[in-house]
């Protein structure tokens, strides 16, 4: 059986500088750092699943067991808007970080995996006739 080849030219350890220098940003923003602050108590252990998590989305390397949608819906405090500001951190990160073919992919990657978590969160906040609200406010109570 032959390996499958990654998405996109990148290494584990360029994975793990990303993960690391985009979780020391997170910790940092006024609106992002709280959220995850509520949640991450063990930031290396954090780091450590998310990066297994990206090897995995990339490198098609086992080792992530989790589920994004169920982890980002029980948090209770995570908001559609908040996405936005996430993606832009990422980007940066990734702007710094790689080339610029491989920062444009793995983006393009993050950004549709924002999509899906995004409409994940939203599915349960409609408006009448069952048209998502995206008016849901980035942060703070709903």
């Amino acid at each position: 059986m032959t390996a499958q080849p990654p998405r996109f030219a990148v290494t584990a350890a360029e994975i793990d500088r990303v993960v690391a220098e985009f979780y020391a940003a997170i910790r940092t923003h006024p609106g992002l750092g709280p959220v995850f602050a509520a949640h991450v108590t063990d930031w290396p252990a954090h780091e450590a699943r998310i990066a297994r998590f990206w090897r995995g989305a990339i490198l098609y390397e086992p080792g992530y067991d989790g589920n994004p949608l169920a982890v980002h819906r029980a948090a209770g405090n995570v908001r559609p808007g908040m996405f936005d500001a996430w993606l832009g951190l990422f980007d940066a990160v990734l702007a710094r970080n790689l080339a610029p073919e491989t920062a444009a992919a793995w983006s393009a990657l993050a950004h549709r995996i924002g999509r899906a978590l995004r409409y994940g969160l939203i599915g349960p906040a409609t408006l009448p006739g069952g048209v998502p609200d995206l008016r849901q406010p980035p942060f703070g109570p709903r």
